[in-house]
């Protein structure tokens, strides 16, 4: 079996019981079985977990199933005990902290409140439980790729398997539809979605611009790591909430963009270079696991949604009249990370070259035609 743990991964056999010296906090904890020769996987199955100080997590493997259950209060107790008494030390695998820090970057937001608002019941997270959960949502070709890959024999759902509900992500519309409002002014509001994003975040997230970045943190973990097909769609959904605001950078949401009442905080920008920063690093394992994801040749493409939001947002940067500070750092920071990393280029002539509409986009512009 491959018990994936928090950036770190390992091979075990029969002998292993588990990893010990976890610091305090947030982790995910993902796995899969595989064959005798290391060949073949069983489907992901990944889960959060809080960790409190000198606490015993503690899960069973279920080898009918090939998956980790949890246990009864009283075996829980009782494995708790062993394992305080040094019982299962040398079984016990230990955690590498010079990985905490890439860890923390990647999940700052996420907080208990946040996995228990969004995690599915029982709190697994696996691709077998999103059989048919996307089957109407609209895709890119890069995205109907990622689908092909991750319906394979390898994550196909069993078919004597019940369907199970997936997160419960926040529902971020893809067109703004507003009764009384047409023409231009309905164009306005879907060229820029800076009203969109100020109502999410008043009624959606209680005002909180901690608990939305937590649920993009969120996402990309349960994607990247966990293979989450339903969490690449919101993750891409939240990067394209923040990317498609022109007015918000500059003006009502400058620090969620950038910086906080906190000087160390890590806003939206920093939260989506060190995500792509790890998400594009070259797997050293040489499994197919893990960062791995981001490295499929569809993301090198020019027409992905990502290059053009990018495209955009930086066009739009350049082409401000005052941009604050922290603003323009990160904006270069992350130009050129794409840059380097995909080979990407962002020269345009103006902003209104860039603005790019999804295949299959429910909304196109409005273009109003004048009688003379």
């Amino acid at each position: 079996m491959y018990v994936i743990s928090i950036l770190q991964m390992f091979s075990v056999g029969p002998a292993f019981k588990g990893i010990k010296m976890i610091p305090p906090g947030i982790h995910f904890v993902y796995y899969s079985s595989s064959s005798r020769d290391g060949k073949e996987f069983s489907p992901i199955i990944g889960f959060f977990v809080d960790a409190g100080p000198s606490e015993v997590i503690v899960r069973k493997w279920y080898q009918q199933e090939e998956r980790l259950v949890q246990v009864s209060e009283e075996e829980e107790a009782s494995y708790a005990q062993a394992v305080r008494s040094l019982e299962f030390d040398k079984q016990l695998g230990p955690y590498t902290l010079s990985q905490y820090g890439e860890w923390k970057r990647l999940s700052s937001y996420i907080t208990k409140s946040c996995i228990e608002c969004i995690e599915p019941i029982g709190g697994e997270i696996t691709v077998t439980a999103e059989s048919g959960m996307t089957k109407n949502t609209p895709k890119t070709a890069m995205e109907k790729d990622l689908d092909e890959q991750l319906k394979t024999s390898r994550f196909s759902m069993p078919v004597d398997k019940p369907q199970r509900k997936g997160c419960y992500y926040t529902s971020v519309p893809r067109v703004i539809k507003r009764k009384g409002i047409q023409g231009q002014e309905l164009t306005s509001l879907n060229l820029d979605k800076t009203q969109l994003l100020e109502s999410l975040i008043t009624k959606d997230y209680g005002g909180s611009e901690d608990s939305l970045l937590g649920e993009l943190q969120f996402a990309f973990i349960a994607f990247l790591m966990g293979q989450s097909l339903e969490a690449f769609l919101q993750w891409k959904s939240l990067v394209s909430l923040f990317f498609g605001c022109t007015e918000a950078p500059f003006h009502t949401r400058s620090q969620l963009f950038t910086k906080g009442a906190n000087i160390c905080a890590n806003l939206f920008l920093k939260v989506i270079y060190y995500q792509l920063k790890y998400g594009l690093q070259k797997d050293c394992s040489g499994t197919d696991t893990g960062a791995s994801a981001l490295l499929d040749d569809s993301w090198l493409y020019t027409d992905s949604f990502l290059h053009h939001l990018c495209k955009d947002f930086f066009a739009l940067v350049q082409e401000a009249s005052v941009v604050d500070g922290d603003l323009l750092s990160w904006t270069r920071k992350l130009k050129e990370l794409l840059e380097n990393s995909l080979g990407w280029e962002f020269q345009q002539s103006s902003t209104v070259d860039g603005i790019h509409f999804e295949e299959n986009d429910e909304y196109a512009p409005v273009v109003e035609m004048l009688e003379e």
